[in-house]
């Protein structure tokens, strides 16, 4: 998949633009990055188009710390990141990410190859989040 068939994917599911698609994209992507480790986040880099790779804001650091943080306050950083009115707009747009994320990875599930590795770092309610998404995809 492209850079612009991933915005595409994401555009089309939240009926916006492709701009304001990739504003999302970037707000969703960095706080997922910081949820991983820095070897994880950039193995995720390395399996990104490379358009996409900048909007993915790993810092490079491979030995950082994780942010733990949980799905409330995740959903609640993408909100504000993303200039999100609410919540519900937020966690709409997180799982469209999301699932764009699994269908570019091969991962119908959310939890093959590369995905199982995000999946296998996030908190507990956020790898409901990740599981949610994947039901949304349909090949």
């Amino acid at each position: 998949m492209t850079k612009a068939g991933f915005v595409g994917e994401v555009s089309g599911a939240l009926r916006c633009d492709r701009q304001r698609a990739e504003s999302v994209i970037f707000a969703v992507f960095g706080e997922l990055s910081h949820r991983l480790t820095g070897r994880e986040a950039a193995h995720v880099a390395c399996q990104l188009p490379a358009g996409l790779k900048r909007l993915w804001s790993s810092d490079g650091e491979i030995d950082r710390p994780v942010e733990k943080i949980h799905r409330a306050e995740f959903i609640g950083r993408v909100r504000q990141s993303a200039v999100l009115p609410d919540d519900a707009e937020a966690e709409r747009a997180v799982r469209v990410v999301f699932c764009a994320l699994q269908h570019l990875l091969g991962s119908p599930r959310g939890r093959e190859g590369e995905a199982w590795d995000i999946f296998s770092q996030l908190s507990k309610d956020l790898k409901q989040l990740w599981l949610d998404a994947a039901c949304d995809w349909t090949p």
